[in-house]
């Protein structure tokens, strides 16, 4: 089975997509004609697709997501997306942004960014007309940078800017919806090392380690990064490095043809044995019944 891997350099390189703008740590889309055809991919950057027509339904990491007209979706970084279905009239606006630039363009706010998507998982937000009015015209300003500017010595600033603008209205919209659970989405920050720590998680190759080798790299200690993660999540640090190897296993056997011992390479188990007693105490199969399910 083949995977496409969205990266900067693939969507710069693929005919099937209009590129309105790239640099290296963004890519923004106007439309993907042939989408359909992409089986599987795995998404590397941060995504956000607003749906400006028709509906597309997939998997994302296991998990079923549907996108309608006037809704847009919050897509992390190293993601599965498999079982693509589009509807003739499809189209979508999106950009994809390293965790970089997404880092420097939210500051002290991406943590509303993390409790969205790692958190409470809302994928998937419906837009208010007034919202969708927004970010038509926000989007028609960009355009008239993207495709008149081009010679500006400021190019690039500007188009960052209006972005940046963009994404902060955007994380506005998104801290309205956060549930009120008595955790609070404006982490003090003593506690960023949170936040640093789903960061570090997401843009590892190997998670499957310790809880002690997490906290070495961010200088702290295993019994605090313990806290922390209980504290701001309700989920022990290893519960989410689990989550996180699970989601990386069902989509190395699902969506590629690795073998089982480049998998386990690839993750950071020592062994295919003990790859396979880890994938049956989670996933209740083994390793060649969750390839073929």
């Amino acid at each position: 089975m083949q995977r496409e891997e969205i990266s900067l350099q693939t969507l710069a390189e693929n005919e099937d997509i209009n590129i309105g703008y790239s640099d290296n740590d963004i890519v923004i889309i106007d439309s993907i004609q042939k989408f359909a055809e992409i089986s599987a991919a795995h998404v590397t950057m941060n995504g956000i697709a607003i749906c400006t027509n028709g509906k597309v339904q997939a998997q994302m990491n296991g998990q079923q997501m549907a996108l309608h007209k006037n809704q847009v979706a919050i897509i992390p970084q190293n993601v599965m997306v498999t079982d693509l279905m589009v509807s003739p009239d499809f189209d979508v606006k999106a950009m994809f942004l390293t965790n970089r630039i997404l880092q420097s363009f939210l500051r002290e706010k991406m943590n509303v960014w993390n409790d969205i998507v790692y958190i409470h998982h809302h994928h998937i937000i419906t837009m208010e007309d007034e919202d969708m009015l927004f970010y038509t015209n926000f989007y028609e300003m960009l355009r008239l940078c993207m495709d008149n500017r081009a010679s500006h010595p400021y190019r690039t600033e500007v188009i960052q800017s209006l972005l940046r603008s963009a994404i902060l209205g955007l994380c506005g919209s998104l801290k309205q919806i956060l549930p009120d659970t008595g955790i609070s989405a404006d982490l003090k920050a003593s506690d960023n090392h949170f936040q640093r720590f789903l960061d570090l998680l997401n843009s590892k190759e190997m998670k499957h380690t310790t809880v002690e080798s997490y906290a070495e790299e961010l200088c702290i200690s295993p019994k605090y990064l313990s806290a922390i993660c209980k504290k701001n999540s309700g989920k022990t640090a290893n519960e989410w490095i689990t989550e996180h190897v699970m989601e990386d296993i069902r989509y190395y056997l699902k969506s590629t043809d690795y073998s089982i011992k480049q998998i386990c390479n690839l993750l950071g188990f020592p062994n295919p044995s003990f790859f396979g007693k880890y994938v049956k105490s989670h996933f209740g199969l083994t390793p060649v019944q969750l390839r073929n399910q």
